[in-house]
């Protein structure tokens, strides 16, 4: 099929999303549902597969869809709302939206600390700490993975704990660390290799990445967080009064 000239391209391009956006608006495509595949739609709308990639990569970037490696297109299911001010742990959150929240243990491991880690937990010289990976999902679908980097010192017996419960709960009845403050840095970035896998992603897909780095009452810095979410899961709400 021969491709269309640079103003014909944009004008069908345009079309297609319109095309695409208003079937998600009318409920004619409900969330969670697959899109027909990239050769369907090109021949659905008569065009090249590479107009329709372009077309569905904007959609994507809008929220409106996502992709699954290896697996197709879906409509995106609503955003939740995230106020990275608020002390409500993952699962409280997400039910306070009435929607259903899991995580998944993915990896539990100590090393002495290098590289992210390092620079998250301000260390100047060889430090023990834990790393605890885990995997959340909303109404199942995996959206968001997150490490968590503990100075190992402060956590003696952390890692016999169940891990898939609120972290801060566990700081508060097994050490009596509360958070005092936090800080938190966020940028959209690409998948590394095994953030990609576990939110079935292709290696390099946009994500949401936030740091969060936790101080104690007494100021010490005591742990930190890189999160990567899924883009189209979840709007930042910034709220003082969360």
């Amino acid at each position: 099929m021969r491709a269309p000239a640079t103003g014909q391209l944009a004008t069908q391009l345009g079309k297609i999303k319109n095309s695409l956006r208003e079937q998600v608006h009318a409920g004619i495509m409900t969330e969670g549902q697959k899109l027909p595949s990239e050769r369907e739609l090109s021949e659905l709308f008569s065009t090249t597969r590479i107009t329709i990639k372009d077309a569905l990569v904007s959609l994507e970037t809008e929220g409106l869809i996502y992709r699954e490696e290896r697996r197709g297109w879906y409509v995106s299911p609503q955003r939740i709302f995230y106020n990275p001010l608020s002390r409500s742990h993952f699962h409280q959150m997400i039910c306070q939206q009435h929607r259903v929240a899991a995580t998944k243990l993915i990896d539990v491991r100590s090393e002495i600390a290098t590289g992210e880690y390092a620079k998250v937990l301000e260390i100047v010289q060889m430090t023990p700490v834990h790393i605890i990976e885990r995997l959340r999902y909303i109404d199942g679908r995996a959206v968001l993975l997150v490490e968590n980097v503990l100075k190992a010192s402060l956590f003696e017996g952390i890692l016999s704990e169940n891990l898939t419960n609120s972290l801060t709960g566990i700081y508060r009845q097994k050490y009596g660390y509360e958070t005092q403050r936090s800080r938190f840095d966020v940028q959209p970035t690409s998948a590394p290799a095994h953030v990609a896998k576990a939110l079935n992603l292709a290696e390099g897909q946009p994500v949401l990445k936030i740091c969060r780095v936790n101080y104690k009452q007494d100021g010490e810095l005591m742990d930190g967080e890189l999160e990567y979410w899924r883009p189209d899961a979840v709007t930042i709400r910034i709220d003082s009064e969360g």
